[in-house]
C-alpha cells in the first residue's frame, strides 16, 4: 500500500482529485466488514455474528467523482491466545503504518471497554490520522448514540467522530465524505469500476467459511479454515451451458468439530454448500458445482507448519 505499490491511472485528474487507503480497525465483531461493504456499495467482505470472522486484509474500492478510497478491512485486534491470533494482530498493525487514514469502529450498543482501549492504545503508536465511527446506531436510541459519541471521543485524538448505521445506510455518505477529505491528492489507484482486488479463490473460500460459521457452537468459528483446491471449467460443456467445478476443503481441529460441520446425515454440510453456492455463482457469473470436504488438522491454530499450509 506504499506509493510504489499504487497502480496509477495514466489519465490525468485535476488537482482536486484525491486517492488513498483507509484501514478499518477495531476489536472483533464491531461491524468492520459490514461497514466496508456499505461504503463500497457491494459485498466484498464476509460478515458474521461470530468474532474473528475476518482473517485477511480485504481491500474494497469506493469510487467517487472526486476521489477513490481504498478500504482495508482487517481482522479484529485482540489479546491473542494462539499463534494464529498473534499473526492476525501483526497483520493489522502492519497496515496501520501504510495507510493514509485509520478508521476505528466502536459499536453503539456496547459500552466502551478494555478491548476498545487496547485498540486505541495501539493506534497511538502510529502518526496516521484517525476517524472514529460509532457503528450499529440503528439498534439503539438517539440518547445512547449521543452518549457513545462522547465516550468514544475520549478514547484518543480523532479528526472526526461519526455515527453510522451500515445496515440502514444512515450517515454512510457522510463518512465517505469525511474519509475522502483526509486523503492526499493523487490519481486513481485502481481502474474505475473495480470494487476489490481479492482473487476469486480467496473470495470463494470466504463465502464457504461465511456459510459454515452460521449456527455453529461458540468454540468452533476459531477452528474453521477453508482452502480452495481448484476452480475449473467442466470439460465438454458448451459456451451456452457452462459449468464450473469448485473443490473446497474445510479444516477443523478435532473430529468432534468435523461432525458438527457435517451434521446428521450430512444435512448441515449440504446447507453450507447451498448457501455458499449462491454467492459463488454470483461472483463467477456462471453455474457452479460445489464439492465440499471436511478435514481434521489437529490444533492448526498453534502449528506454524499448518498455519503456512492454510495460508496464514
Amino acid at each position: 500500500m506504499t506509493g510504489s505499490e499504487r497502480e496509477t491511472d495514466p489519465a490525468a485528474h485535476g488537482t482536486d482529485f484525491r486517492s488513498g487507503f483507509a484501514s478499518v480497525v477495531g476489536r472483533p465483531n464491531v461491524g468492520k466488514s459490514t461497514l466496508t461493504n456499505a461504503l463500497v456499495g457491494q459485498k466484498v467482505a464476509i460478515t458474521s455474528s461470530r468474532p474473528q470472522t475476518t482473517r485477511h486484509t480485504i481491500r474494497g474500492v469506493v469510487n467517487r467523482p472526486d476521489s477513490q478510497l481504498v478500504l482495508v478491512d482487517t481482522p479484529g485486534l485482540h489479546r491473542p491466545r494462539t499463534l494464529l491470533g498473534q499473526r492476525l494482530n501483526a497483520l493489522v498493525l502492519t497496515t496501520l503504518a501504510e495507510v493514509d487514514v485509520v478508521v476505528l469502529c466502536v459499536p453503539a450498543d456496547q459500552a466502551v471497554g478494555p478491548g476498545d482501549r487496547f485498540v486505541a492504545a495501539e493506534l497511538d503508536k502510529v502518526p496516521t490520522p484517525r476517524v472514529a465511527v460509532v457503528t450499529k446506531t440503528d439498534i439503539v436510541s438517539r440518547d445512547q448514540v449521543a452518549a457513545q459519541l462522547v465516550a468514544v471521543n475520549a478514547l484518543a485524538d480523532f479528526a472526526h467522530v461519526v455515527p453510522v448505521s451500515a445496515k440502514s445506510g444512515e450517515q454512510v455518505d457522510v463518512l465517505a465524505d469525511v474519509l475522502a477529505g483526509l486523503l492526499p491528492p493523487g490519481p486513481r489507484l485502481y481502474p474505475e469500476g473495480q470494487l476489490t482486488d481479492q482473487p476469486e479463490a480467496t473470495m470463494v473460500a470466504e463465502f464457504v467459511r461465511e456459510a459454515a460459521l452460521e449456527g455453529v457452537r461458540d468454540e468452533l468459528p476459531h477452528s474453521l479454515a477453508v482452502v480452495v483446491d481448484e476452480i475449473v471449467a467442466r470439460p465438454g460443456r458448451s459456451e451456452a451451458s457452462p459449468l464450473i467445478d469448485v473443490r473446497v476443503e474445510i479444516y477443523v481441529e478435532r473430529p468432534s468439530q468435523k461432525a458438527i460441520v457435517i451434521g446428521r446425515g450430512g444435512e448441515r454440510l449440504r446447507t453450507v454448500g447451498t448457501q455458499a453456492r449462491v454467492q459463488i455463482e454470483r461472483l463467477l457469473g456462471t453455474p457452479v458445482f460445489l464439492d465440499l470436504h471436511v478435514r481434521v488438522a489437529k490444533d492448526w491454530q498453534r502449528d506454524p507448519k499448518q498455519l503456512r499450509r492454510l495460508g496464514f
